[in-house]
């Protein structure tokens, strides 16, 4: 039996273009209990029929939140159009965790994270561990996003450079010239990543992101010589 537990909406807040964060906590204030990784279902129950409507998204909080935490792409679809005039204290339900996409912080030491678009979820919920941790972990990002305005948690992600010492390169794939970036361009490649992570053999690499950017991201790693059995990836369709 499935179980599906009612989750409250605390906030829902935007945090670069057409991508909201949405935070829920249980009703009976239990914490879940899951991998930094991991996904769950999310369900929308229709209060006059009953109808659901259901969607995985990765955790984005730390294992150890009192929230939940989803980064979700606007899409204006039958699951987020629901969210579009949703407030604080409707209900929606969650079950799971699933998935075998998960960070072991005993495992890598030095690690390499390949995100593209709302695929940063996961790798949010990794670094949180690690900042909330402690965790003497070596951390090298390369976030792919279509336009400079597209950049999720923005702030967030800068205060792990700083905290941290995370790397992080962000490449922007369609910039129309509007806006002055002054960072990579193009997609992320076998050369980006031999530029940015000249040390990649020494890391574990993790990618997430659209299935086209998860083969794209393999056939790179793979083409430099990286062990195609100690990638870990999460296709990320939502």
């Amino acid at each position: 039996m499935i179980v599906k537990k009612p989750y409250a909406i605390v906030e829902l807040f935007n945090t670069a273009k057409d991508v909201d964060v949405l935070r829920l906590k249980a009703i009976d204030d239990a914490t879940l209990s899951f991998d930094p990784g991991m996904f769950v279902m999310l369900i929308y129950k229709d209060p006059a029929s009953g109808a659901e409507i259901s969607r995985a998204f990765s955790l984005a909080s730390s294992p150890d939140s009192k929230t939940l935490d989803f980064i979700i792409a606007m899409i204006h679809g039958q699951f987020t159009s629901k969210l579009d005039v949703a407030k604080p204290g409707d209900v929606l339900y969650v079950s799971g965790p699933h998935g075998q996409f998960k960070f072991d912080a005993n495992k890598d030491k030095k690690v390499l994270f390949l995100a593209g678009g709302t695929g940063l979820a996961p790798f949010i919920s990794m670094l949180r561990l690690i900042r909330e941790k402690n965790l003497q972990i070596d951390v090298n990002l390369i976030y792919s996003i279509k336009h400079p305005d597209e950049i999720i948690l923005k702030e967030e992600l800068e205060s792990y450079v700083k905290d941290l010492g995370m790397k992080m390169t962000i490449t922007v794939t369609r910039d129309d010239g509007a806006e002055s970036w002054t960072g990579e361009k193009g997609h992320i490649d076998a050369n980006m990543i031999s530029r940015h992570a000249p040390d990649f053999l020494e890391r574990g690499a993790y990618i997430c992101g659209p299935l086209n950017f998860v083969k794209a991201m393999k056939d790179a790693l793979v083409s430099i010589k990286y062990p195609a059995d100690k990638i870990s990836a999460d296709v990320w369709g939502h």
